[in-house]
C-alpha cells in the first residue's frame, strides 16, 4: 500500500507521463531502456509500484556497501558482482527453480554511457528460468515511460534483438547521447559471415 501510494504521487507530481501496457501476468524479466540517467531508476521503481509489480533489481555492488546496503535491499535491490556475472545468473536461476515468485527488473546497457553492446545477462535468465520479457521504456522525446511489448525469447538471439531494437527504434533516453543500441555480443558471434 504505502509504494503504491508513493508511486501514485510521483506521477501525480512528474513532469513525465505513465503510458504503460499491463503489468504482467507472471513473473517477467523487466527491461528498463535507454538507462542513461540516474533517474531511469527511479521512474522504473514508480512503474513498477504503480503497477503492483512484486520486483528485485540489479545493482552494481558498490550500492550495497556500507548504511545504503539495508535500504537497498529493502528496496529489492540484488548486488551485482561485475568480476562474477556468470553467478549471479546462476543465482536468479536458482531462485525461480526453487519457487521464488518475483519479476527482476534489469538495466542491460550496464552503464549510463555509451557503449558498444548491452549485457546479456538478462537474456540468460530469461532462457534459463523460462521467463518472458517485458519491453520498459523512459521516452524523452514523448515524455512518457512504461512498460511496452513482451517478448517471449527463442534462443534466436539475432532474431530475438531484432524485435528488441525495432521496439526501442524510436525511444530517446534522458540523456540521449548516452544511448547503447540494443545490440548483444553474441550477435556477431551468431551472425554468418559473408564471403
Amino acid at each position: 500500500m504505502f509504494r503504491s501510494f508513493i508511486a501514485r504521487v510521483y506521477w501525480a507530481c512528474s513532469r513525465w507521463t505513465l503510458s504503460t501496457n499491463p503489468a504482467p501476468t507472471q513473473p517477467s524479466i523487466l527491461i528498463g531502456a535507454p538507462h542513461t540517467s540516474n533517474w531511469d531508476f527511479v521512474v522504473m521503481l514508480a512503474i513498477t509500484w504503480r503497477l503492483k509489480i512484486r520486483t528485485h533489481w540489479l545493482g552494481k555492488d558498490s550500492l550495497f556497501r556500507g548504511w545504503r546496503g539495508p535500504i537497498m535491499r529493502a528496496l529489492g535491490g540484488i548486488p551485482v558482482d561485475r568480476s562474477n556475472p556468470q553467478g549471479l545468473v546462476a543465482d536468479i536461476v536458482a531462485r525461480r527453480k526453487a519457487g521464488e515468485v518475483f519479476s527482476l527488473v534489469v538495466t542491460p546497457e550496464g552503464t549510463r554511457g555509451a557503449g558498444k553492446y548491452w549485457k546479456s545477462g538478462f537474456y540468460r535468465i530469461a532462457r534459463e528460468a523460462d521467463m518472458p520479457v517485458v519491453l520498459g521504456y523512459v521516452d524523452r522525446t514523448t515524455m512518457t515511460s512504461g512498460l511496452g511489448v513482451t517478448v517471449k525469447l527463442t534462443g534466436d538471439v539475432v532474431a530475438d534483438m531484432t524485435r528488441v531494437r525495432d521496439f526501442y527504434a524510436d525511444k530517446a533516453g534522458m540523456r540521449p547521447q548516452f544511448r547503447t543500441e540494443p545490440r548483444l555480443r553474441e550477435e556477431d558471434i551468431a551472425a554468418p559471415t559473408a564471403g
